[in-house]
């Protein structure tokens, strides 16, 4: 069996991990300052690895799940990175949303090397995560993608091959712009109407039942409506830096985006008031105290705060 890497337990690196290790491969982890994901990966058999150096030379295949470019670089390219202990026949599949542009510079320094970078992002939660059903677009050769493809299966349940090397970050930040362009849509819909006086439960039945509705509306709503705000667990930070990214990419390819503005200053605006940590549902409750509105309070009245 092949021996695989991962670097990076979060919120999705942990159950993506987890089911490697459940289909027989060998799997060397490192952590971060979380010993909680690593400890439990290690009772379950892991292998814990100190540095990327140390994991490219046990490893045929490692996997990065990290929540921005500037990580990723400092793996590859840091002090003690995948780098400074390359071995030729490495692969790397960053499964991080990452920049676009960033992803084939590392890809040319790995291939320098005999590696070979191939981008997986993902779609879907946690909860996926650990079911092994994820959503990932891949970026990658026809024969890297068919080598790989087996590894893939055992954390994804929709795999799409969209292109060479960069096409899969390329593909994750045209999903996020609409998934995000959605969140802002939806938060600032459902603060109108229950501002005019509209009963929150009324508007999230009658969107709810119609076309409008959609696998990310049910989710965000099971948030802002539900009050369940674990249940999308992507923040205001990542969302922030793949509009960024988005925006970064529609200006590489000298276009317009003046609807992804708004929606990056939707959440720029939330950031700028140190909410990094908020989860998107919670974009909502962002947008209806700036309008002086008590979203969970008018929840449970059924319409407006309830002095109003």
């Amino acid at each position: 069996m092949t021996a695989i890497g991962f670097i990076g337990l979060g919120y999705m690196g942990h159950g993506m991990a987890a089911n490697l290790l459940a289909n027989g491969y060998t799997l060397y982890v490192k952590g971060n300052r979380n010993r909680t994901p690593v400890d439990a990966l290690v009772a379950r058999g892991a292998i814990e690895c100190v540095t990327p150096a140390e994991m490219v030379a046990k490893c045929d295949v490692i996997h990065l799940c990290l929540s921005n470019s500037p990580q990723v670089e400092a793996v590859i390219r840091g002090r003690e990175g995948i780098l400074q202990g390359a071995r030729a026949g490495v692969t790397v599949i960053d499964t991080s949303t990452s920049d676009p542009t960033s992803t084939l510079s590392l890809a040319a320094e790995l291939a320098d090397h005999g590696m070979t970078m191939v981008d997986a992002p993902l779609g879907r939660t946690p909860k996926e995560a650990e079911a092994g059903t994820l959503d990932t677009m891949v970026g990658a050769s026809d024969a890297d993608f068919a080598r790989l493809k087996p590894v893939l299966e055992c954390w994804a349940g929709n795999i799409n091959h969209v292109g060479p090397t960069g096409a899969g970050h390329q593909m994750k930040l045209v999903m996020n712009f609409v998934s995000m362009g959605y969140a802002a849509l939806f938060a600032e819909a459902l603060v109108t109407g229950v501002k005019s006086g509209l009963s929150p439960h009324a508007i999230h039945k009658v969107l709810g039942s119609s076309r409008l509705a959609n696998g990310f509306y049910d989710t965000f709503m099971a948030g802002a409506i539900g009050r369940d705000l674990e249940i999308h667990k992507f923040t205001f930070a990542n969302a922030g830096k793949d509009l960024n990214y988005m925006a970064a990419m529609a200006t590489a390819s000298n276009m317009a985006n003046p609807v992804g503005a708004a929606f990056r200053n939707s959440f720029a605006q939330a950031l700028a008031m140190g909410r990094e940590d908020w989860f998107v549902p919670q974009l909502a409750d962002h947008i209806a105290e700036l309008n002086g509105l008590d979203l969970a309070g008018a929840v449970e009245t059924g319409g407006k705060d309830a002095d109003d």
